[in-house]
């Protein structure tokens, strides 16, 4: 296997721009300065580029992109400002949700254009909140284009790999297609031929790379910005945190960097961005932001643990402003806990299985709380709100063996993966009963064989009147288009039952640096601080602590990181008001 690269006695100490964080934030910025002529460095604390976007589904949010204009899909610029003007209320930035919806298409064109950085489109997603003015049910979502790891040469060695939790054996899956695929494996000849070459490939990839090389979602995204930069001479340095930001002159010019050499001064003259992923591992910061989070420790970050808010504290030591005052300081999402054989601890996310047919989230009295079908942030929001105060903040998916079989249930693979080694380790619970099940697992026992009995009635007919699942295209697009007439209910009796606890986590952090437009970072007088920009988790987020679609974390990553780039080159144009009403 490859060694990660370390600090060499050949890495600059002076350049035009200096970016922390090794994300796509950061590496849309790197990129994009580096296309417009100015000497780049990048510095990652971790011995692995990627940050929190390698470990991510990888979709970004970018209406009127160029993949959905060349599709046919034309929409009116003022349709996706009034669905975010609806979202976000008073949290609206109006300057720079204009920014942003500006800029995005042109950041996707600028990238297709110059860069080994190719998108694969999402058209047929829709927005999570369709009963929202404004929603749309296509055209909205953008992934980098799978990618051949073998293509980085040196730089596959000092990529991060996949979320082990989302990958199968280390290989990651991409939405879409191949997630279906490897879904219906048993049921479709076609599936097996397509996962059978997969695996194979994958065999090959571990033998001669000592990992895969298929490379899908946001390693892929990764991959292909990494790869840019590097063809651009951008330096990149591993194993090197930055810890105290340089000041001449009125402006940020660098920064101090811990590399394995000792501390290197890395002098920028044009500026500093930052982007490090926000603070999902800072205990203290969550301790005082997130509710139901008395220790701090009530809660499973899924980012890689450097994204402990480097950035956020190297911006206040010069007079940037942390954000809080946003609808949430967090980008919840629903996540289980899973024990490996081999001792270390894992946190899955339940972004796929929760709109399936055939399966209900109820609290520990057993009750259904939320359409189980719609967005992982309201899935988690509202389980939060109506955990009973006192209880520990948890929810329990519970579904039948058909359902857990057919579809999987978090971390535990459908037929033909055993179940046996999830049982043991307590991650999956299996009863022959509703009631037993619910003992098990520490739930109200007549409240939960009450719920069960009360769905499977309406869910026979594909109905569900209490929280209308299956209502909206969103709801529709997770669940099982084969399934009829609802492909998001069918009722939960055959047994046994299974059910797996999931608890409050996170994609990361919305709460961050307050900017402008331009992507600088502001003071306590809304001034730009000179020579520092903030991108990614590292700035308050522009949906103001709301999450309106998937993709809202990486659309505006790479555009405000792709808008910061372009104000250091100064190439910045003014954003126009887009149809702004």
């Amino acid at each position: 296997m490859n060694t990660p690269r370390t600090t060499s006695p050949q890495i600059p100490v002076a350049c035009d721009v200096l970016v922390v964080g090794s994300g796509a934030a950061g590496l849309a910025a790197a990129v994009t300065a580096a296309w417009h002529g100015l000497r780049v460095v990048v510095v990652e604390k971790e011995a692995v580029f990627g940050g929190a976007t390698a470990w991510s589904g990888g979709w970004m949010w970018v209406p009127g992109n160029p993949l959905a204009k060349r599709a046919g899909i034309v929409e009116d610029p003022a349709q996706p400002r009034t669905y975010l003007r609806n979202e976000l209320g008073d949290h609206y930035d109006a300057n720079r949700v204009d920014a942003f919806l500006d800029h995005g298409p042109r950041m996707v064109e600028f990238f297709e254009t110059h860069t080994e950085l190719q998108f694969v489109d999402g058209n047929g997603i829709p927005d999570m909140h369709g009963d929202t003015e404004g929603a749309a049910t296509q055209g909205h979502q953008v992934i980098a284009a799978p990618y051949d790891g073998r293509a980085l040469g040196d730089l596959l060695g000092r990529l991060r790999k996949t979320l082990r939790e989302t990958s199968f054996a280390g290989m990651p899956i991409m939405a879409g297609a191949d997630l279906a695929a490897f879904l219906s494996v048993t049921r479709s000849a076609r599936s097996a031929v397509h996962v059978a070459r997969r695996l194979g490939r994958h065999l090959v990839d571990l033998a001669r790379h000592g990992r895969s090389t298929q490379l899908v979602n946001g390693v892929a995204l990764v991959a292909r910005l990494a790869r840019s930069a590097d063809q651009l001479g951008v330096t990149l340095m591993e194993s090197a945190a930055a810890k105290e930001l340089i000041v001449a002159e009125g402006a940020v010019k660098g920064a101090v960097v811990e590399t394995s050499r000792g501390r290197l001064e890395i002098r920028a003259s044009r500026g500093v961005v930052l982007a490090s992923g926000g603070f999902p591992h800072d205990v203290e910061r969550r301790r005082k932001l997130f509710p139901r989070t008395s220790t701090g420790h009530e809660h499973l970050a899924l980012p890689p643990a450097s994204c402990s808010g480097d950035g956020i504290s190297l911006g206040e030591s010069v007079g940037g402003v942390f954000a809080t005052d946003l609808a949430s300081p967090v980008a919840w999402a629903p996540v289980s806990k899973i024990h490996h054989a081999d001792g270390t601890v894992g946190h899955f996310p339940h972004i796929i299985d929760r709109a399936k047919p055939g399966v209900i989230g109820v609290l520990a009295n057993g009750q259904r709380f939320v359409n189980e079908a719609g967005g992982y942030y309201d899935y988690t929001a509202a389980m939060v709100a109506n955990a009973p105060q006192g209880a520990e903040v948890a929810s329990w998916l519970v579904c039948d063996h058909r359902f857990q079989r057919r579809y999987g249930l978090g971390y535990a693979k459908p037929f033909p993966i055993s179940v046996q080694p999830l049982l043991r380790s307590g991650y999956l619970v299996r009863a022959h009963s509703i009631g037993e099940l619910a003992r098990q697992c520490g739930i109200d026992v007549e409240g939960l064989k009450r719920t069960v009995a009360q769905f499977n009635v309406h869910a026979r007919q594909g109905q569900d009147p209490q929280f209308k699942r299956g209502s909206t295209a969103f709801n529709r697009k997770g669940g099982d288009a084969a399934h009829h007439p609802n492909p998001c209910v069918a009722p939960i009796e055959q047994g046994p039952f299974y059910a797996v606890k999931v608890l409050p986590g996170s994609f990361g952090t919305f709460a961050g640096l307050r900017t402008n437009e331009a992507a600088q970072v502001l003071d306590d007088a809304a001034a730009p601080i000179p020579g520092l920009y903030a991108a990614g988790a590292d700035m308050a987020s522009v949906m103001g602590g709301r999450y309106p679609s998937g993709g809202i974390n990486l659309g505006p990553a790479m555009t405000f990181g792709y808008i910061a780039g372009l104000h250091l080159a100064g190439q910045l144009c003014k954003p126009s008001t887009g149809g702004k009403p």
